[in-house]
């Protein structure tokens, strides 16, 4: 995403009445997931994960508010209220069911229970840039910093014990530049890699030594100009491109050298949309609506991706 500035008057969207506002979802049936869940207005969305029994969470870049909602039944509520000097963008959740949130250009990293919404800890990064995306392995979680060029790393003790923030430098080809530089991230290989997306044009993917940082470039077909959020499965790989409002999905080669575009996913209820989660088989994003004139009003949605 882009950096946006968190304004005072925006705090007030994390307490706006939910259940009015969730009631707006659209194309569901008996039995069916509805098409696309309404979040409260005013929210102003940038991070979605799914966990178990449909649920999702959300955060919003302008408050740091997580909203959790129901992919069943498009209803849901605030569970970590927004404040002053706060942000969400990236958002993970771990096996442990906790919430990873990325802080945006409030230098912070936050974890919360996801159950309670309680603050578990919260990691002060003073020289970071912006801190926008976020992947769990089984060793810890990575962030990207759109702005300086390193991942920020929390690894986990003796079960799921939260370590120390760690720092690994970004080397090899992947080489900052003007703009907005890594955004999206995800993991292969078990986690010892790391896959990482440059937003700014000409965007380029790359993969990443989970330990030292040393980057490849992965050879496209077609450039991944404003890519976003990322998400794996086997070797497809999906790159929401925020603001040309499609789903790319490519196929990875089997060492990752290399994808080619399989197809472009689009549908009309795509305002920009940011990252993108998984749940029962089917692909979600939220939409961050960056264009917007009115983002303390508007209304922001979660929308199902079409499957063809």
């Amino acid at each position: 995403m882009r950096p946006i500035l968190i304004a005072l008057t925006l705090i007030a969207c994390a307490a706006i009445a939910v259940p009015a506002a969730a009631d707006r979802g659209k194309g569901a049936s008996k039995g069916h997931k509805p098409d696309v869940i309404a979040l409260p207005d005013g929210f102003q969305p940038e991070g979605i994960t799914t966990g178990k029994r449909h649920t999702f969470f959300v955060g919003s870049r302008a408050t740091g508010a997580i909203y959790k909602g129901s992919l069943r039944s498009g209803k849901g509520e605030v569970l970590v209220e927004g404040g002053a000097g706060r942000a969400a963008t990236g958002i993970k959740l771990d096996r442990f069911k906790r919430l990873w949130v990325s802080g945006a250009g409030s230098k912070a990293i936050r974890v919360y229970d996801s159950r309670t919404g309680d603050e578990l800890r919260s990691y002060p990064v003073p020289e970071a840039g912006f801190i926008n995306d976020n992947v769990v392995t089984r060793r810890g979680v990575y962030f990207t910093d759109s702005q300086v060029q390193q991942l920020y790393f929390v690894p986990f003790g003796k079960k799921g014990a939260l370590g120390e923030l760690q720092r690994i430098p970004i080397t090899g080809d992947f080489v900052y530049g003007p703009g907005f530089n890594a955004n999206g991230i995800e993991k292969a290989k078990g986690g010892k890699t790391l896959i990482l997306v440059k937003s700014s044009a000409p965007g380029k993917l790359y993969t990443a030594d989970a330990v030292t940082g040393a980057t490849k470039e992965i050879a496209l077909d077609k450039p991944v100009t404003n890519g976003d959020g990322l998400l794996r499965k086997g070797r497809k790989l999906y790159v929401v491109l925020n603001r040309d409002n499609i789903v790319r999905e490519l196929k990875l080669s089997k060492d990752l050298s290399s994808a080619r575009t399989v197809r472009d996913i689009t549908r009309a209820e795509f305002d920009v949309p940011t990252t993108i989660a998984r749940s029962g088989g089917r692909n979600y994003v939220v939409n961050g609506q960056f264009n917007s004139t009115s983002p303390a009003t508007d209304s922001y949605e979660v929308v199902k991706v079409p499957k063809k």
